[in-house]
């Protein structure tokens, strides 16, 4: 366990410290945007690129893994939905499920289980990103807004948060990579080291950033929510997630689907990560409870530093 500490405690504390740095004032709240474009248009595609470029083509194209996470997801988005709608419209209940279904992947997931399970790990988990970048978050979105419009203003949504998708440079690197990967292309050397120069500077400035969006979303909100409408949701997504990836998993291993006992451990750790931050910009864009999604995201940030350090001494 302290093995996997020293390789995990690493991750935690770069978002302790943009977490710190905002709350103290050190990093001032204007700098955030900044950081997040950095992260954003740069840093992180460059290193999906290189992954999506270095990773074979056939784990790009994973029917096994795609099925069993997409499947996951979906019962994800409505068991919370069922279980939340009682207490809030249809706006908050989706948000909810979406923070619930969404791990941090590209933020934390990519360059964490690549550091644990080594660069073979990055196929199945840049399948995954792209299963929630898509799917996932379309789901959500469409969902929330049943409670606010009619079936245009679902349409028009679902256009606008399609159109948003299409400017999110980072479906477009992992698909660069992937072509990369299947045509054997490889970038001139000085590019070449342009892009690894990028994407080294993916994983520290990320998770520095998650830090100071969390601090960020505390400072700034006002409202008063009750623990039994987040705290549910986080531990929900630290431990229903990958006990149900895990689940699904072993009866599509035993179903003789062919998924790889190697690609099921990755999939049980991504579940495992903490809900993605980039959720609470949505909540915002949306008109969502923003409180109560980023006190989710900061729940399960900060118990994840145990939890799933757990997950992987179980899984591997």
């Amino acid at each position: 366990m302290l093995s996997i500490l020293s390789i995990t405690f690493p991750f935690f504390a770069l978002v302790a410290c943009g977490f710190l740095a905002t709350w103290r004032g050190v990093l001032p709240q204007g700098a955030i945007p900044g950081l997040n474009a950095f992260v954003l248009y740069f840093a992180l595609p460059c290193m999906l690129f290189r992954f999506g470029a270095q990773t074979p083509i056939a784990q790009l194209l994973d029917g096994r893994v795609t099925a069993v996470y997409l499947l996951c997801a979906l019962l994800m988005v409505a068991a919370t939905v069922a279980l939340t709608l009682r207490r809030v419209g249809w706006n908050d209940a989706a948000f909810g499920a979406l923070v619930a279904a969404f791990p941090n992947t590209g933020f934390m997931g990519v360059p964490m289980l690549v550091a644990l399970l080594g660069a073979q790990s990055a196929g199945p988990v840049i399948v995954t990103m792209a299963i929630d970048m898509v799917v996932t978050t379309s789901l959500c979105i469409g969902l929330s807004r049943l409670g606010v419009a009619g079936a245009h203003g679902v349409a028009v949504t679902l256009r606008r948060a399609f159109a948003g998708m299409v400017a999110n440079p980072m479906p477009w690197s992992i698909v660069l990579g992937g072509l990369a990967s299947a045509a054997g292309w490889a970038l001139p050397g000085p590019l070449d080291r342009t892009v690894a120069m990028l994407a080294a500077a993916a994983s520290p400035v990320a998770l520095f950033t998650i830090g100071a969006v969390l601090a960020r979303s505390q400072m700034n909100s006002h409202e008063r929510v009750a623990a039994r409408d987040y705290v549910p949701v986080a531990l929900a997504k630290l431990l229903v997630h990958p006990l149900l990836v895990w689940a699904v998993g072993r009866l599509a291993i035993a179903c003789g689907m062919g998924l790889e006992e190697e690609a099921l451990v990755v999939l049980v750790l991504v579940a495992a990560l903490p809900s993605a931050s980039n959720v609470s910009l949505l909540t915002e864009r949306f008109g969502a409870h923003g409180g109560r999604v980023a006190r989710i995201i900061l729940v399960s940030t900060a118990l994840a530093f145990l939890s799933f350090s757990a997950a992987v001494a179980l899984m591997t």
